[in-house]
C-alpha cells in the first residue's frame, strides 16, 4: 500500500507534520507515514517532534527516498513552541501551504471519570487539544493573508466512542468542534481545515503502549483489536497518510469541515 503512485499530487506545497518523530519499530505510525507520503507526493516537510533522535529517524526515511524534509525539536503545547516551529517552517522552505496537527497523547492516568487524575486530564488537553490549537493560530493568519492553506487534524474515533479514556476522548472532541471553528473562519479566504478520525489502528503508540499497559503480548493485543473491525483488520498509518494526502492536495478544495472516519466501519455500528 506505500508504494502506490503519488508523485505530484503536492508539487511545490510546503507541508508542517506535527508529532512525525517515531522510535525504531515494525510498524508505522501516523505522523511517520503522512511525512514520508507528502514528501513522496512532492511536498517539502518540516517534521515536528519534542525528541531529535526520533525525528531524525524521520528525515533519514525521506532522504533515502530522495524526498526533501527538515527537522524541528520543538514542544507544540508549550508557549514559544508553535511561533518557534512556524518561524522554522519560513526559514527552510517558505511559508506553509499545510499543516497537519499530529501530535496526540494517552496518559496512563486516564482512565473513565472516577479514575481520570486531574494531572492527566490538564496534561491530556494540553498537548493534544491546546498544541493542535497554538500551531493552527500560529499558522493560519499567513496562510490568510495568502488566500490559500490546507489544516488536516488528525482525531479519533474515540471521540464518538469510547468510555473509558474520558480525557483522551475529551480532547479529540474538541479537536472535531474546533476542526469546524477553523472551517469557518478560513473558507471565505481559501483556508480548509478538515479532521480525520482513525479507528483502531496497528500503530506503535496504540499497540506498543496499550499491550504494555494491560501487561500482554502485542499479538493478542493485535488479534484482539482486529476481531472488533467490521472489515475484520485493523488499519495502519499509510491509511491515515493516504486520507491526510487527499485532503491537504487540491484535489479536496471543496471539502472543508469534514470529519473523515478512517476506522474499518467502526463509527459505523455505533448506536
Amino acid at each position: 500500500m506505500s508504494t502506490a503512485p503519488v508523485a505530484g499530487r503536492l508539487a511545490d506545497k510546503v507541508a508542517i507534520v506535527s508529532g512525525a518523530g517515531q522510535a525504531p519499530g515494525d510498524t508505522i505510525g501516523n505522523g511517520k507515514a503522512i511525512a514520508l507520503l507528502f514528501a513522496r507526493a512532492g511536498a517539502r516537510v518540516l517534521c515536528v517532534d519534542r525528541d531529535e533522535e526520533r525525528g531524525q529517524l524521520t528525515i533519514d526515511a525521506v532522504n533515502a527516498q530522495g524526498g526533501q524534509a527538515a527537522l524541528c525539536v520543538a514542544d507544540v503545547a508549550s508557549s514559544g513552541g508553535a511561533p518557534s516551529i512556524a518561524a522554522a517552517c519560513e526559514a527552510a522552505f517558505g511559508p506553509p501551504d499545510i499543516l497537519v496537527n499530529n501530535v496526540g497523547i494517552g496518559d496512563a492516568g486516564d482512565g473513565p471519570p472516577h479514575k481520570l487524575t486531574e494531572e492527566a486530564f490538564d496534561r491530556t488537553l494540553r498537548i493534544n487539544l491546546k498544541g493542535a490549537w497554538l500551531l493552527t493560530k500560529a499558522v493560519m493568519p499567513g496562510m490568510l493573508a495568502r488566500g490559500h492553506g490546507a489544516i488536516v487534524n488528525i482525531s479519533s474515533l474515540a471521540a464518538f466512542a469510547g468510555g473509558f479514556q474520558m480525557a483522551y476522548e475529551v480532547s479529540k472532541a474538541g479537536m472535531n468542534r474546533m476542526t469546524l471553528s477553523v472551517a469557518m473562519s478560513g473558507a471565505s479566504r481559501g483556508v480548509r481545515c478538515n479532521a480525520i478520525t482513525p479507528g483502531l489502528m496497528d500503530t506503535p503508540m496504540a499497540i506498543g503502549g496499550i499491550a504494555r499497559k494491560r501487561g500482554i503480548p502485542e499479538d493478542e493485543l493485535r488479534a484482539e483489536r482486529a476481531a472488533r473491525v467490521p472489515m475484520g483488520f485493523m488499519g495502519s498509518g499509510w491509511d491515515t497518510a493516504y486520507a491526510a494526502l487527499f485532503l491537504a492536495s487540491d484535489e479536496a478544495r471543496f471539502v472543508t469541515g469534514a470529519i473523515l472516519p478512517v476506522d474499518g466501519g467502526g463509527s459505523a455500528r455505533i448506536g
